[in-house]
């Protein structure tokens, strides 16, 4: 975005509490320092063409000749650990007609002499404008020094900076529930959806010709049935498409009047391609909001039968206009719509039958059998049971600066109990240059979980995307390529053998192929064999996204499942199914379809990386509460890790449950809430038989048994099982 002198205020007041010495350069170059280049002071360059947008001059870092190269000024006494600060720069390039990136960052070196970069934000600039770059950074360490810079552009382009403003963050007031008052859950917004009014309501997006014909599937498609319950069988009616001549033209509906703010729609479709097809066809329902597109679900078909396409959006500004099209297939391409359903999704009732399902799925009956005292004396004895901890694994990733900060650590080890590291474990981090091994971060996580007797996934061992593989990887021959494959897993899995419970072995393998085009087909079976021949402890997991949310053809669970079963197939020691939910809008029952499609495997299914994004924090809510309980209700899921849960340390904005601070949002409460609902608790009298009976949760029990004065503690565990566990107390023990 840039800015000109009328929209931007960069004059600094004392109230600002801005922590930069000489922010305008009013002051010269005082307080500033270059980062491996030269710095000048500028009023004008190019002739005059480049001025100051405010103030009189502007600071240059020219005669770079590395990307890090720019401008800093230390901090050190100035910034506060674990406070939130806001960055604010204006800045723009000179010498390059190209757009380029330009970072801020922090440099820190903490008390014991670790050092640490701490990405504030990235705002792309060009030669022409003034730009904002704007973000926020928290420092968890106890430090020596901390240096604040600018970086980015390639070498020989200068970076320029107007102003620079560090201070204190201010705490945005909480979020409005959203107004879901006049909501009619479940019903459809799409107008003339059966066709029985011809193509009312429709119009052809682009020169596309719509037709009117019937033998569509009558039943609605399952995931709408499961949403919608015992609704009106469809009348077989479809839009034929013809005569297109674009992947966009299709069949389209203005929507705006019909839809709510921060109301979750459910979107869901029968679609065909026509016998003329030529390979697989992706066919879409996206919407346009007002210039924005967004996807409402996506499918491929492979061949002329009836597909279900279903998705999910959220609209959370007021728009102008929304369209709702079907879209995707190549030009000249026919293809068929029927039943076009967009309904709201009604969450509390869902949840009310998830609570239901979850009791039978994660509950065991149990039987406590008092003895050891007379039969008249146990009739009516007090019991009290309390449910110590739930064994279901819920954990959270975290990272080794994450666990300098003591407010940080005390809500992870309160509230879960597996780990995952984000970065420590992965090969661009543990061997950056070749030759050089750095397991120092992984190490110090691990002890960190093992002393807080937390179970630890081990992430990952190879990622299969081309941008996460490092350069000096990349460039060796393929000779070398194998062998250094050969080291990585074989330095990983000997030095924390029988350490991990999990291991994702290649990451992504549905979106990435670097090591197959490279190694050839048997690769990714062969990182499966080797890994299970190094270390035979841990569950061996394929692990990839999108595979829950219906948004992306390359995952969708058949194509997930079919990749396993080559893999296996190849003799791959596949032993586990992750699902890492990333997600945006989530609709239980779609992704509970996903989930029933990967169970037939019989393979333990966890949500490895699971984060929702909402600005609202009731939306975020909501979203965060319908994948913990369609997951905790699940039977093939066996866990559940979050991607993060702290402000400004997770890969995604608006998706943190505690704010940079410490305070709880209500994301964060909502957690907290299920994981208090999922503890069984009982109270009550024994029968005329000694005996007292409960239904709870799996896990580790506390039971006090109160009889004639005499009070009796003793401690228990639910573990699965079909039959009722019996529990013996003996009052005379």
């Amino acid at each position: 975005m840039a800015f000109s002198e009328e929209n931007i205020k960069t004059q600094v007041t004392e109230e600002d509490q801005n922590i930069i010495l000489n922010p305008e350069f009013e002051d010269g170059l005082n307080n500033w320092s270059a980062r491996g280049c030269k710095i000048l002071l500028q009023d004008s360059i190019g002739d005059g063409k480049v001025l100051p947008l405010s103030g009189k001059f502007f600071a240059s870092a020219t005669e770079r000749t590395q990307n890090w190269n720019g401008i800093q000024q230390e901090i050190t006494g100035r910034v506060t650990r674990k406070l939130a600060y806001e960055v604010t720069a204006i800045v723009r390039l000179f010498g390059s007609s190209s757009p380029f990136d330009v970072r801020a960052t922090v440099w820190v070196q903490t008390q014991i002499g670790r050092e640490q970069y701490i990405g504030i934000a990235t705002v792309q600039a060009t030669d022409t404008d003034w730009v904002q770059l704007k973000g926020k950074f928290l420092i968890n360490s106890i430090i020596s020094k901390a240096v604040i810079y600018l970086e980015g552009p390639p070498p020989g382009t200068d970076v320029l900076v107007n102003s620079f403003v560090v201070k204190h963050a201010e705490k945005l007031p909480p979020s409005s529930p959203p107004d879901t008052e006049d909501v009619l859950y479940g019903v459809n917004i799409i107008t003339n959806s059966g066709l029985n009014d011809s193509i009312n309501g429709w119009f052809p997006l682009g020169s596309c010709t719509l037709t009117i014909a019937n033998g569509s599937p009558l039943l609605l498609p399952p995931m709408a049935k499961e949403s919608l319950g015992n609704s009106e069988p469809l009348n077989g009616n479809y839009i034929l498409v013809t005569n297109r001549s674009q992947t966009w033209m299709g069949p389209a509906q203005e929507i705006t009047d019909n839809l709510k703010l921060q109301v979750t729609y459910q979107v869901s479709a029968w679609v065909r391609i026509g016998s003329d097809k030529s390979g697989p066809q992706n066919i879409n329902v996206a919407l346009g909001v007002d210039s924005q597109w967004v996807n409402g679900g996506q499918v491929e078909a492979v061949d002329d039968r009836w597909y279900e396409i279903g998705g999910s959006f959220r609209i959370e500004k007021l728009p102008s206009r929304v369209i709702v099209y079907v879209q995707g297939p190549s030009p000249g391409v026919d293809f068929m719509v029927a039943g076009l359903h967009i309904f709201p999704v009604d969450r509390i009732a869902r949840f009310k039958y998830l609570k239901k399902h979850t009791n039978k799925v994660r509950k065991r009956d149990v039987i406590l059998k008092i003895s050891g005292s007379n039969a008249n004396d146990l009739l009516g004895t007090i019991v009290n049971v309390r449910q110590i901890k739930n064994i279901f694994p819920i954990g959270s990733c975290i990272s080794r600066m994450n666990i300098d900060n003591e407010d940080y650590v005390n809500f992870f080890v309160n509230n879960f109990n597996w780990g995952v590291f984000g970065n420590e474990l992965k090969w661009y981090w543990t061997e950056s240059q070749q030759g050089i091994l750095n397991y120092t971060d992984a190490d110090e996580l691990l002890d960190f979980c093992n002393t807080n007797g937390v179970d630890v996934r081990g992430h990952c061992i190879f990622w299969e995307v081309e941008s996460a593989v490092q350069p000096w990887v990349k460039a060796l021959s393929t000779n070398d390529l194998a062998t250094a494959v050969q080291n990585r897993i074989t330095s990983l899995m000997l030095r924390y053998k029988g350490k991990f419970k999990h291991y994702d072995v290649n990451n992504e393998m549905l979106h990435g192929s670097f090591y197959q085009d490279r190694l050839g087909k048997d690769i990714r079976a062969n990182m499966f064999k080797t890994a299970s021949q190094l270390d035979a402890s841990p569950k061996l997991f394929v692990n990839d996204y999108h595979i829950e949310d219906a948004t992306d053809t390359r995952a969708s669970p058949e194509k997930y499942i079919q990749q396993i079963l080559d893999l296996q197939e190849q003799g791959a020691a596949v032993t586990g199914i992750g699902v890492q939910g990333h997600i945006d809008k989530p609709v239980g029952p779609i992704v509970s379809q996903a989930l029933d499609k990967l169970g037939v495997l019989g393979l333990p299914i966890w949500f490895t990386e699971l984060d929702v994004s909402a600005e609202n924090e009731y939306v975020r809510a909501d979203d965060l509460e319908v994948m913990l309980r369609e997951a905790y209700a699940h039977p093939s899921v066996e866990g559940i890790m979050l991607w993060g849960f702290w402000e400004l340390f997770m890969s995604r904005e608006n998706a943190h449950l505690v704010n940079a601070e410490g305070d709880l949002n209500e994301a964060g409460k909502r957690l907290l809430a299920l994981k208090e609902e999922w503890l069984s608790h009982a109270y009550g009298k024994t029968d005329d038989l000694g005996e007292f009976k409960f239904r709870g949760f799996h896990g580790t029990y506390s039971v006090d048994v109160i009889t004639s004065g005499k009070k009796i503690s003793q401690t228990f565990s639910i573990d699965k099982g079909d039959v009722p566990l019996v529990v013996n107390i003996n009052l005379q023990s």
